[in-house]
């Protein structure tokens, strides 16, 4: 691959609803350019981006993969993503590395949920973005309805740029509303036909759309669509450059992967008006952690963000990064300015699904790839020590989908940690946890797919096998009423023996643990206080009920007796557990379940739906607020006993258009007929 400069470059987050077509157009786009000789299939397993084990088993694409294609003197970094919504992490890290997004649609399915989030994503960040309708070869391709259902969610921004010469069976091409040139394929190979007449008037219509967006970007350009004259290409060039970076233009193109048809067009569109990484004009990138941005500038000091790590079998750990200014060379020094560590430089390569193409030098704008950085992880910033820079982390949508495992070997206890390591160093919004209460290994994710692909990952490549248990809440225990009990150790065996006496009343307090005495008269001596404390504390982590950990307890020491012989600290410190465990029975003792605060954002149709499962979930609707998006923000508790497959449900109800955070806020008593299974389940095991 020959060298580039950064005007040269154009990366895009190739993103769109699963099934769409994404791998299959970069198969397209690779044989088209002649990097491939003949295009692979998802369904066989041998495309040229989907190439890791669990990619080709599930035919389905779930890593960020990185294919640079090469046309008319320019370099097209396509950042290849997964559709499937568990791996929207994957998404929003490649169109933090783009400039602009390729959105694909497929034509026989029309406006699907992914691509709805993802435009609205685009928007809110002010990506650029180009619409490929694809698929237009299929029966039931709706081109019109499409282009319609556009403008009725998006507006008129939503621009065709070609129209389409008959579809489904009948597709034979399309046409070129900016050079006003209509083409029939075969296969890959086109022939300029006339534009049909039945045609010319809706051509010459979008054509103007498309010169009142350019005009409206400058106001040399708003003077000549107002005194009649023609843009030149250079006009329409700058023009539409600007409505893209500005957010009033997306154009849109048709054509078919499978086919070939329009992807010269599609190519030709984004070489000439998708912007460079250098235009000073983007709005989105690496921010600094001033919030500034660092100017794209081959010119500047070396500065370079990891957004994607591959653990290859053979090669080991690869860090895939953006040249944010300056370059990257074989003999660079490498400083993790994340990490504060200097890190030893290995191969240095640009990546084309899994193949590493040698590199000299990686410059400013452009994607290349190390090996073996050994500190390095997903979202660090590199530099040269002499100018450290450090841009902000990519942010990561937290887990919403928990599950509990536990290696079904007893000797892979070590063996899990390092493997669900390496696991996150490609994947960082895995989340896993060691719970201190439950004991349990958690693994918490997008979604049930993302975490069965980690478990899959863990037994094929790392060889271990795991098993989903039983996600056990953390309960708590505390009391409702008083008590005043004794406790009494009393042992003589042989030679010396063991008195301990105390009289404590028990009561509900608003901290978690307090402890008083009113002994008076030296009843028990002042030296056993601790003791008797320590002796309480220990018997706090395992409740009468059901064996969890007491809290709101207020334990006060105001009588007892001891011996001058026998009485010691263990003495003491038994004695006060026997009235521990006699004192909460008679306290009137009740269970404490874990509230969750709950934020769900849903389209207001879903309202109905949403409340109603709140409600059998034990919930309680605290307020709704409208967006301004035109979505509902539904704000309610509930307990986390009832939320462990929430987002699987949630997405089940809202067609995958709902998400939800959640946080924990308090403890509240447990309804007693749950209770009572709670406290039978936890004596079964």
């Amino acid at each position: 691959m020959k060298d580039y400069t950064t005007d040269k470059i154009r990366n895009l987050a190739l993103v769109g609803h699963s099934g769409s077509g994404k791998t299959t157009l970069t198969e397209a786009m690779l044989y088209n350019t002649g990097v491939i000789g003949r295009m692979g299939k998802v369904e066989d397993g041998n495309t040229v981006s989907d190439f890791s084990k669990e990619e080709t088993k599930r035919k389905t694409s779930i890593n960020t993969s990185i294919i640079p294609i090469e046309w008319k003197d320019t370099k097209v970094n396509l950042i290849d993503t997964p559709g499937y919504f568990d791996f929207q992490s994957e998404v929003f890290s490649a169109l933090r590395a783009s400039e602009a997004a390729l959105i694909v649609i497929d034509a026989t399915n029309g406006l699907q949920v992914g691509t709805e989030k993802v435009l609205k994503y685009t928007k809110e960040i002010e990506l650029p973005r180009i619409i490929f309708v694809n698929k237009m070869e299929k029966e039931n391709a709706k081109f019109a309805k499409i282009v319609s259902d556009l403008h009725i969610e998006y507006s008129k921004r939503v621009i065709p740029f070609t129209l389409t010469l008959g579809e489904g069976e009948d597709f034979k091409g399309i046409i070129d509303v900016l050079n006003k040139k209509a083409y029939e394929y075969n296969g890959f190979e086109r022939k300029e036909v006339p534009i049909p007449e039945n045609r010319v008037d809706e051509v010459e219509v979008v054509y103007n759309e498309i010169s009142e967006v350019v005009a409206e970007t400058d106001e040399e350009l708003m003077e000549k669509y107002f005194s009649g004259e023609t843009f030149t290409h250079e006009d329409l060039m700058r023009g539409i450059t600007a409505a893209l970076l500005e957010g009033t233009a997306v154009p849109l193109v048709a054509g078919s992967a499978e086919t070939g048809a329009g992807l010269d067009v599609l190519f030709d569109l984004i070489v000439e008006y998708m912007p460079s990484p250098d235009d000073k004009r983007a709005k989105y990138g690496f921010r600094h952690q001033d919030d500034e941005f660092r100017e794209v500038s081959v010119d500047e000091p070396m500065a370079a963000v990891v957004f994607k790590t591959v653990i290859d079998p053979f090669v080991g750990k690869i860090s895939i990064f953006k040249v944010i200014s300056g370059k990257v060379t074989k003999d660079a020094e490498i400083y993790n300015v994340t990490k504060d560590k200097v890190e030893k430089l290995g191969a240095l390569f640009y990546l084309r699904g899994k193949e590493q193409i040698e590199a000299k030098e990686i410059v400013a704008g452009d994607i290349g790839a190390i090996s073996k950085l050994s500190v390095t992880q997903t979202g660090d910033t590199l530099a040269s020590k002499a100018n450290p820079t450090l841009f902000k982390p990519i942010k990561y949508p937290s887990p919403t989908l928990f599950i509990a495992i536990e290696p079904k070997t007893k000797g892979d206890e070590d063996k899990i940690s390092a493997a669900l390591g390496r696991l996150q160093e490609e994947d960082p919004s895995l989340v896993t946890n060691r719970d201190k209460e439950t004991k349990q290994l958690t693994l918490g994710g997008q979604g049930n797919v993302q975490l069965q692909v980690a478990l899959d990952r863990l037994k094929d490549e790392f060889g271990v096998e795991t098993e989903i248990i039983p996600l056990r809440i953390a309960y708590r225990e505390t009391i409702k009423g008083k008590s005043d009990v004794q406790g009494k150790h009393k042992k003589q065996s042989g030679g010396a023996g063991q008195y301990g006496d105390v009289f404590i009343k028990f009561e509900p307090s608003t901290e978690e643990f307090e402890f008083d005495e009113e002994v008076f008269g030296g009843a028990v001596p002042k030296n056993y206080f601790p003791a008797v404390e320590k002796g309480l504390m220990e018997s706090l982590e395992k409740g009468p009920l059901a064996g969890y950990p007491v809290v709101n307890l207020k334990a006060t020491l105001y009588d007892g007796s001891y011996h001058p012989v026998d009485s010691n600290e263990m003495a003491f410190k038994l004695a006060a557990q026997l009235a521990f465990r006699k004192g909460i029975k008679e306290a009137n003792p009740v269970l404490l379940e874990p509230i969750m605060k709950i934020e769900v954002t849903i389209p207001e149709e879903y309202m109905g739906d949403i409340m109603g499962d709140m409600n059998k979930r034990r919930g309680r609707i605290l307020g709704m607020e409208p967006q301004t998006d035109g979505t509902q923000l539904v704000i309610a508790e509930a307990p986390h006993a009832e939320l462990f497959e929430y987002a699987i449900d949630l997405r089940s109800m809202t067609q995958a258009r709902g998400q939800f955070n959640m946080e924990f806020v308090r403890y509240e008593e447990v309804p007693s007929n749950i209770a009572e299974k709670i406290i039978e389940e936890s004596k079964e095991e």
